[in-house]
């Protein structure tokens, strides 16, 4: 069912998946929820930022309520509300998403994070996986512009985030 916001634009909030209540099981026992920030972290999220040119990139993981950032660059609060996070989305869909222009996308265009600070207009994130196939958050990408994220850029994305899998799940 789609939400309005008080700009009266409609955005769909993220489904929740069945296995819900097994990924924050497995979300809770990795054991970073709240953790204070950690290098290895933060240059894969710098690093992301500066190989697909933009000003915002983050590792969230979806709590039951929140999404929390693990790690991010150009993003002035450390977690946002579940149901207008970008991520849980791409957490329910278990693969990874693109969003070229959130203003004509329905499940964005009126999310509080596009009409407002820090104003996502651009997205591409790749699910965090478990042993178990449960998604456990993202790493994103984000611009203050319309623009497609080209084959190598999301495959580039793709590698950057099996390596935050290996560091997650050790």
């Amino acid at each position: 069912m789609d939400e309005l916001t008080e700009a009266g634009w409609a955005m769909q909030p993220a489904p929740i998946p069945p296995d819900d209540i097994e990924r924050l099981v497995a979300l809770w026992d990795t054991g970073l929820l709240d953790t204070p920030p950690a290098a290895v972290f933060d240059r894969i999220t710098r690093s992301v930022a500066v190989r697909l040119r933009v000003p915002m990139a983050a590792v969230t993981l979806v709590d039951q309520h929140r999404q929390w950032f693990l790690s991010r660059v150009g993003l002035p609060m450390a977690q946002t509300p579940r149901d207008i996070s970008f991520c849980g989305h791409a957490v329910a869909q278990r693969r990874p998403l693109c969003v070229s222009d959130t203003h004509v996308d329905l499940r964005f265009a009126g999310n509080p994070l596009v009409m407002g600070p820090p104003y996502i207009r651009a997205y591409v994130a790749v699910p965090l996986m478990d042993e178990a196939h449960h998604a456990l958050g993202t790493l994103c990408a984000m611009d203050n512009r319309v623009r497609d994220f080209s084959a190598n850029e999301q495959q580039l994305l793709q590698r950057y985030a099996r390596a935050l899998q290996q560091l997650i799940l050790r």
